[in-house]
């Protein structure tokens, strides 16, 4: 399993955004990344300036939303929609979107069911509940 640090993360969006400015050709993830950047321009100038953004830290406490686990939640659950993993994952997600009757709103629902179990599995220190998210999510379509 891949686990990059905090600073390969950020370097990764830093570079796709530069090469989006630059004009450069982008490899299949960073394309995927720019389009998850795109929904995102409340983002664009943290991206644009990572000398004076790539070692801040954020506070969920104090209402600060982390571009860069925001971005990379996105960047995960399209992963997850690609291969239908967790099974059914791609069912649910549609059944979000149903519901929403747009994606990015679907989507967000699904970062936070995501978000849930990964902080569930932290602080339980045991492995991801595929199911208990996959419940999240069903749940987050009935509402």
């Amino acid at each position: 399993m891949f686990e990059p640090t905090r600073e390969q993360v950020r370097d990764f969006f830093f570079e796709t955004w530069r090469k989006v400015q630059a004009g450069e050709a982008l490899t299949g993830m960073e394309a995927l990344a720019l389009d998850v950047v795109l929904l995102h321009p409340e983002y664009h100038a943290v991206l644009a300036d990572p000398e004076r953004t790539r070692e801040r830290d954020y506070f969920p406490e104090l209402g600060q939303t982390n571009p860069f686990l925001h971005l990379s939640l996105h960047l995960a659950v399209e992963e997850q929609l690609s291969i239908d993993q967790p099974r059914g994952i791609a069912a649910r997600f549609a059944a979000l979107v149903a519901r929403h009757g747009e994606r990015h709103a679907a989507m967000h629902d699904a970062i936070e069911c995501l978000a849930e179990m990964v902080w569930r599995a932290q602080r339980e220190r045991a492995e991801p509940d595929g199911a208990a998210y996959l419940d999240c999510l069903e749940r987050r379509a009935r509402r």
